[in-house]
């Protein structure tokens, strides 16, 4: 059991945005906008803002001394008190427990929060005055989808200044900051608008949160809705500058979004399965592997019976999703007729490939990703697997330079790399290798116990055969 230090608070929902534009000029809109922007962050600092804590009984007025609608939760209720609160789904079974599960893996916790209004309104004590005015207006009403994460020691309260360890100008609340952030990314939303405006036309906000490497941590960027990452660029280069971030990666577009670890992924496929594995111990080795997120595609998925004949397709799949999830390409990841037929494109095959049972290697490989992601490849040729152990450097290099997932055929067989552990001076190697070849579900444990995503030493590959490896090559961009 892990005890966790840390738990982030998520506060979202729909905030009302109206105003009315009667004129173009930027003097005036800039003006108008700042006064509607103003009335949203003040209905975020009136008393009648609540904060309902998902999957538990438990509401918050954070602007009213934190009046609390569950009896024990007060100024003084801790974090970790808090989520004691909280119900948690018990698999499959649709019941529900308010015991704490045990922590293994050491994520931090999440506490979803819904933010809500009250919508009752104080009687009036006059009554209402109505005017009447002709002319033509533009009127804008939107809901802005204020979503905001705030990180939070477990021994902090939700409602009264503590220290808990910290130094006297680091004391906080948990609520307080809260109300802070949102009015944050309200200001953040108003600069977006204006920025991104075309007359009285104006775009919806759209929050995003990047988990970018220390010291940098979790960061949210605002992005306006509708408008392509490609036309984006300038303002991800000041963030990058700002950040101090590299200026030849993608790391702040959408598709580089967060994925919160209590939000299951939609489309059913596995990430990153080797991120669940011990690595081994290997006296004066180092560890290179696979940056970012992809998908574990293999036989059988996708209503498709690939058994014995689609393992190199599958692993153009994992590679191709490497590539969208990165934000490199939005093109989703090709079917296997999709790939045959980019083949035929490109004069590699005959039109009978087509829904063929044919098998491709390595050169195909480097083709579709050419032809259908305009990514360019190197091809590394083995003549014998024995000599793959001689490949350390080789392979280190690309891990620490491209960190991209690698193709490896070779006979019959093909397989996907996701790193090495490799001694420059004693040349001792073991591959992480992805393999293709499993028919199961998307058993998480199952796969890691059996070695289906595992660690592998040279006596894996067939000694006698050869093998080519296709090294996808990142493209240089933000």
């Amino acid at each position: 059991m892990v005890v966790e230090k840390h738990v982030m608070f998520r506060v979202r929902g729909g905030l009302d945005f109206t105003c009315q534009l009667d004129r173009t000029d930027e003097s005036y809109v800039k003006q108008t906008l700042g006064k509607a922007f103003e009335s949203v962050r003040s209905a975020v600092r009136s008393p009648s803002l609540v904060f309902g804590v998902q999957n538990s009984p438990v509401f918050l007025w954070p602007n009213r001394s934190l009046q609390a609608t569950r009896q024990g939760v007060t100024e003084n209720t801790t974090c970790r008190e808090l989520q004691q609160h909280i119900q948690i789904n018990e698999g499959d079974s649709g019941k529900r427990s308010s015991k704490k599960k045990d922590k293994k893996d050491g994520t931090t916790s999440i506490i979803n929060v819904d933010l809500l209004t009250e919508v009752t309104e104080p009687v009036l004590c006059s009554a209402p005055m109505l005017f009447r005015q002709e002319g033509k207006h533009h009127f804008v009403k939107m809901k802005l989808p204020a979503d905001c994460v705030v990180s939070a020691h477990m021994d902090e309260t939700i409602g009264e200044y503590v220290c808990c360890g910290l130094p006297e100008s680091e004391m906080k609340c948990v609520c307080t900051h809260l109300v802070e952030a949102l009015c944050t990314q309200l200001t953040n939303m108003e600069e977006v608008v204006l920025r991104h405006r075309s007359g009285t036309s104006l775009p919806i906000p759209e929050p995003f949160h990047f988990l970018l490497p220390e010291p940098v941590g979790l960061i949210t960027a605002v992005y306006p809705a509708g408008v392509p990452d490609t036309q984006l660029e300038p303002v991800r280069k000041e963030l990058h500058r700002r950040l101090e971030l590299p200026d030849d990666r993608s790391c702040m577009r959408r598709a580089n979004a967060y994925h919160f670890p209590d939000e299951p992924y939609r489309d059913g496929y596995l990430r990153s399965p080797h991120l669940a594995l011990n690595h081994p111990s290997l006296e004066g080795t180092k560890l290179y592997l696979v940056q970012g997120i992809y998908s574990y595609h293999h036989y059988m998925q996708d209503r498709m019976d690939d058994n014995g004949w689609g393992c190199a397709y599958r692993s153009l799949q994992t590679i191709c999703s490497w590539f969208q999830q990165q934000g490199y390409v939005e093109r989703v990841v090709p079917s296997h007729k999709e790939i045959q037929q980019a083949l035929v494109d490109v004069g590699d095959k005959p039109a009978s490939f087509v829904g063929s049972r044919q098998w491709i290697g390595s050169i195909e490989v480097q083709a579709v990703l050419s032809h259908l992601l305009g990514i360019t490849s190197k091809i590394l040729f083995v003549s014998q697997g024995s000599d793959l152990a001689t490949k350390g450097r080789e392979l280190a290099n690309h891990f620490s330079t491209e960190g991209t997932p690698i193709m490896i055929g070779g006979g019959v067989l093909a397989h996907t790399i996701l790193g090495v552990m490799w001694s420059e001076t004693s040349g001792e190697i073991k591959f992480l290798v992805l393999d293709p070849h499993y028919t199961g579900g998307e058993d998480l444990q199952v796969i890691t116990d059996k070695g289906w995503c595992g660690w592998k030493g040279p006596d894996f590959w067939d000694q006698r055969a050869y093998y080519n490896l296709c090294l996808p090559q990142r493209p240089r961009a933000i």
